[in-house]
């Protein structure tokens, strides 16, 4: 169990939930499960009363009974004494579905009901041929490996050798040796987190930052050191943006470096996720002297690093220093179903991650990692193809946000998947709630901090081909002009300019 969440900060979490968009009760049940369903109330922790809840939100105790009854029924939450039931995630029906029959749609990491347009996830499908060309290849060097016993914590040595010879053509010196592969990025950065972090030691990361890492981070049990970024370059149509702040506050990374002492810190300077944004060269040299200053251990997450749409030239941060960790991960480049990911470190390091990594399992599957070793040997084989497709993509987004959501503000991305959007009034979880009824899954921009941070944003991937970005945008239009409806909505919406009413 997980202990309970008192009614004041449940209250914080909801914000403006009562937006006159559906009766109370239902629009309390939606954003509740939301919470639930981003990780921003645990599972397995008690709700606050129906008498206590409905007093701090200022209702009736009957809408919020209503809505613990709806969430019950959704499964969502579970039957207890009286009204202190647990929150859950809905167990699967005999035919797939939730045994409570809700439409889980807006759930991110669950599977997208037919005629749902995933906005959630930040993804492509695979580079089908040249994947399915490298596990032919594996599949005839599978017998040599067979006598063996198939456990190997660092993993199969020609994958290894490949992952070196990226780096050494970077400009990273590596051997085999400084590489332990994995089972995608989240597993590296779990097998990091458990090596060099410790329960109530301190991590820093950007602010926004990779949800999933936020998440492996809170779960380690270590304290989070959130470091603002600046704001944003705005320009919501193709082009480059002018002028501006500079990606990230180097000012305030090194103070919070100082000050905070943390004992690893979590950084994407490769288009960063999920702002896009790709940390300078000079920029990278002052983090790694204000890391190595803090005794603070420096984790780069390059996961993005391949999907360069402009052509930007970087160094990897490794090159900077020994000490630097990075993690890297054929998902996002390839395909996300390989699940394969590595951590390339110093050569004693790499010994404590594979002795940490025997605690939570004993390798990674042969065939996976025979079939990854030919992709990362020929890694730039489906990337200009690719990339001029995301290109495509991205511009076309950016021109539809300009056209159908005036009164958002997209930031143009150095590379990446996705565009991270300024909204006219902080209703990113309000947005999310209501997006399945138009057709769309979203993950609210609270979801990418802390503190139930960036409810004035959203992050929209623009990994669908446009035809179905444009059906996209048309339905958060639609969405939010059925939020605009509300009267509690309305004061906080600036007027619509006059070309967007009709």
């Amino acid at each position: 169990m997980s202990g309970s969440l008192n009614p004041s900060s449940l209250a914080r979490l909801l914000g403006e939930w009562n937006l006159g968009a559906a009766p109370a009760y239902r629009e309390l049940a939606d954003v509740v499960r939301l919470l639930v369903l981003d990780g921003r109330v645990p599972l397995e922790v008690a709700l606050p009363s129906e008498r206590a809840l409905a007093a701090t939100l200022g209702i009736s105790r009957t809408t919020v009974t209503a809505a613990y009854s709806s969430l019950r029924e959704q499964g969502f939450l579970s039957s207890g004494q009286g009204s202190r039931g647990r929150t859950c995630i809905p167990q699967a029906g005999p035919h797939g579905g939730s045994s409570g029959g809700t439409n889980l749609s807006g759930a991110p990491g669950l599977a997208v009901p037919d005629g749902i347009l995933d906005l959630a996830y930040a993804s492509l499908p695979a580079s089908g041929e040249v994947v399915h060309r490298a596990f032919a290849s594996a599949l005839t060097e599978l017998p040599a490996l067979l006598p063996g016993f198939g456990y190997d914590a660092l993993g199969v040595n020609p994958l290894r050798e490949a992952i070196a010879g990226h780096y050494a053509a970077a400009g990273v010196p590596t051997t085999a040796e400084q590489i332990l592969v994995t089972s995608g990025a989240q597993h590296a950065l779990n097998i990091v987190l458990r090596t060099l972090a410790g329960r109530s030691d301190k991590v820093l990361v950007e602010h926004p930052s990779y949800p999933n890492a936020i998440d492996a981070i809170r779960a380690a049990g270590c304290r989070l050191v959130p470091v603002a970024m600046p704001a944003a370059r705005f320009a919501v149509r193709p082009g480059p943006a002018s002028g501006g702040p500079p990606g990230w506050d180097l000012a305030a990374l090194e103070t919070a470096l100082m000050q905070q002492r943390p004992a690893m810190a979590y950084v994407v300077p490769d288009f960063h996720n999920p702002t896009g944004r790709l940390m300078s060269d000079s920029q990278r040299r002052r983090l790694v002297r204000a890391a190595a200053a803090a005794g603070t251990v420096l984790v780069v997450d390059e996961t993005l690093r391949e999907l360069n749409l402009d052509g930007a030239a970087s160094t990897p941060l490794a090159a900077f220093s020994p000490a630097v960790v990075s993690i890297g991960s054929l998902s996002k480049s390839h395909w996300a179903g390989l699940r394969t990911g590595w951590i390339r470190a110093d050569e004693s390091l790499i010994q404590r991650f594979a002795a940490a990594r025997t605690t939570m399992d004993l390798g990674g599957p042969v065939v996976e990692q025979l079939a990854a070793a030919h992709l990362v040997n020929a890694l730039s084989e489906p990337l200009p193809a690719r990339l001029a497709t995301l290109r495509d993509n991205r511009d076309a987004l950016l021109d539809l946000i300009a056209g159908h959501l005036p009164d958002w503000q997209g930031e143009r991305p150095d590379g990446g998947l996705s565009v991270w959007c300024r909204l006219p009034a902080p209703i990113s979880t309000a947005l999310a709630v209501v997006a399945p009824d138009f057709g769309i899954r979203l993950a609210a921009g609270p979801r990418f901090g802390t503190g139930g941070a960036f409810e004035h944003y959203l992050r929209v991937p623009f990994t669908l081909p446009p035809e179905q970005l444009e059906t996209a945008v048309r339905a958060l239009r639609a969405a939010q002009d059925k939020l605009a409806a509300s009267p509690q909505l309305r004061r906080n919406l600036p007027a619509p300019p006059a070309a967007a009413i009709a």
